[in-house]
């Protein structure tokens, strides 16, 4: 019951719990900005949206012949320079009057407060899925007869493993795929019986299974025009900060807000070995990565 001092949808709210527990319940709810698809290594010390993080590669040294005509010749470390601005500050924020504070009970477990939390968390994934995707190789569209669906998306991730082992990416790596490919991916042996094979079970960050070396996840947040996704989180990069919670009177109600900034950024992160270096000691950016392939699939028709 909702009592006339209250606000609907807030009786169970209790701001001085949140700021502890508003990372632990957001983080379970992250696919492509989690740390399974992409890593926070370059978080840095971030304050407000524009802020730059700067990520250098170390070039690799070439390696000579030597001789005792010709002796050594002495090379000088090179590094390439790598921006990652932090474009996005999303924000929350909540109303509680003052009689609420004495009456509530409950937390973060309340139906209102789960809501925010997803919002805030759909807002990041959706948008370090688009980084993800476009930065991703486009391998030929998957086009599976209804006889051989199941068959024909387990080969394409075999195909997607045989590229990134074509390109040396390391051990590690995850596979994102679509509800719909979750629904026919399943009715594979390899898949449906991936404690065989692998790790099955579901667990957190929508992971479905673990099988010949990917971490396979299903997400309803993919980018438009992909069904598949697979690479290693160390070719993305998501950096993020919630810059804690405020607090002040309202000047209309005898209540107090209470509201966060969430701010993050993200993108592709680029190789020395794998990308392209330009004049002025950067990346070509223009070309997609190695390190993540990606694919559609063309379904077949009833």
């Amino acid at each position: 019951m909702t009592l006339t001092y209250q606000q609907p949808g807030t009786t169970t709210f209790i701001p001085e719990i949140w700021d502890a527990e508003l990372l632990v319940a957001f983080d379970p709810l992250l696919v492509w900005a989690s740390p399974i698809v992409s890593n926070n290594k370059y978080e840095g010390d971030i304050r407000q949206k524009g802020d730059v993080v700067h990520i250098n590669s170390l070039l690799r040294p070439t390696v000579g012949d030597y001789t005792i005509a010709d002796g050594m010749t002495a090379q000088r470390p090179e590094t390439v320079d790598q921006k990652l601005t932090i474009t996005e500050a999303k924000y929350l924020q909540v109303l509680v009057e003052d009689a609420e504070r004495v009456q509530l009970a409950g937390g973060l477990d309340s139906p209102i407060n789960q809501q925010m939390i997803r919002a805030l968390a759909r807002e990041a994934d959706l948008f370090m899925g688009n980084i993800i995707a476009t930065g991703a190789t486009a391998l030929p569209a998957i086009t599976p007869t209804a006889e051989n669906i199941p068959q024909s998306l387990y080969s394409a991730i075999l195909d997607m493993m045989l590229a990134l082992d074509d390109n040396d990416i390391p051990a590690g790596r995850y596979v994102v795929v679509s509800p719909r490919v979750k629904r026919y991916l399943i009715e594979h042996p390899a898949v449906a019986n991936a404690a065989a094979y692998g790790e099955g079970g579901v667990t957190a960050n929508g992971v479905v299974a673990r099988l010949a070396g990917f971490t396979i996840l299903t997400t309803t947040a993919m980018p438009t025009g992909v069904d598949i996704v697979a690479g290693h989180s160390e070719f993305a990069t998501y950096a993020s900060q919630f810059t804690g919670f405020r607090e002040g009177q309202s000047e209309k109600y005898r209540a107090d807000y209470i509201d966060t900034l969430h701010l993050y950024g993200g993108k592709i992160v680029r190789y020395p070995e794998l990308d392209t270096k330009k004049a002025d000691n950067t990346f070509d950016e223009s070309k997609p990565t190695k390190g993540i392939v990606k694919a559609a699939v063309t379904w077949p028709t009833a």
